[in-house]
């Protein structure tokens, strides 16, 4: 590895990266299982609702912060 790079990038590049478009694509993963859960859980309409909502609320939070630092520009 030359002048502690991987592949080009450094670690700050890297963990960039991951810390936004790696834990995105998680989070629509987490979204497919949900809707899994509440598939194979038979929830209806209501149900169904109160799983996406309930276990997916969490996720806001990451994303209300990416909006937060574009609009304040940090």
């Amino acid at each position: 590895m030359d002048g502690g790079t991987i592949f080009g990038f450094n670690e700050e590049q890297i963990a960039d990266f991951f810390s936004t478009w790696g834990v995105a694509a998680f989070i629509i993963f987490m979204l497919f299982i949900i809707g899994e859960i509440a598939w194979k859980s038979k929830a209806g309409k209501t149900g169904t609702f109160v799983l996406f909502f309930v276990l997916a609320f969490g996720m806001v939070g990451f994303i209300a912060k990416s909006v937060i630092q574009k609009i304040w520009g940090i």
